[in-house]
């Protein structure tokens, strides 16, 4: 029987982070912002550095960066900081969506090719594909690190 009941409470424990899915919405869902591109193909690198400022601040730079429908962008990010950051790129609601799942399970690890998550000092890439139009996001999504100021701007015209 006890067998039985912590069997329930590990599965009752693994549902919501399962159910969260990952940074791209989970799931396997087609995202509003894009797919993972080929290095091959990319036509621009953005140099993106995320990092702490003495007062408090998290953020990176830049935030905001513009790019075209249909173009594949290598992001090459720097973890200038000296705690872990994580740089996430989707639609604003995903954003918000994700950022609640992670102040209930801030060590989740994510295999998503629109995140990746950098130990201090480290640095790391994305090459992604826009595909749609519109206005999206980049956050750090470990806790605390968003209302500290670590989010920016995606626009992305049509061609």
């Amino acid at each position: 029987m006890q067998n039985y009941l912590l069997a329930l409470a590990l599965a009752a424990l693994a549902t919501p982070a399962l159910a969260s899915g990952n940074h791209a919405g989970g799931h396997g869902e087609k995202m509003a912002v894009g797919e993972p591109g080929d290095k091959a193909q990319a036509t621009q690198t953005i140099r993106v550095t995320m990092k702490e400022t003495d007062d408090g601040k998290m953020l990176f730079t830049p935030a905001v960066f513009n790019v075209r429908k249909g173009q594949t962008v290598k992001i090459a990010i720097k973890n200038a900081g000296t705690v872990d950051h994580e740089f996430v790129l989707d639609q604003e609601d995903k954003i918000l969506e994700h950022k609640k799942v992670m102040e209930k399970f801030p060590e989740m690890e994510h295999a998503d090719a629109n995140s990746i998550r950098l130990p201090a000092g480290q640095s790391g890439e994305i090459v992604w594909k826009f595909t749609t139009d519109g206005e999206f996001k980049f956050a750090c999504l470990i806790p605390g690190h968003y209302e500290a100021g670590m989010h920016g701007d995606v626009s992305v015209a049509g061609k």
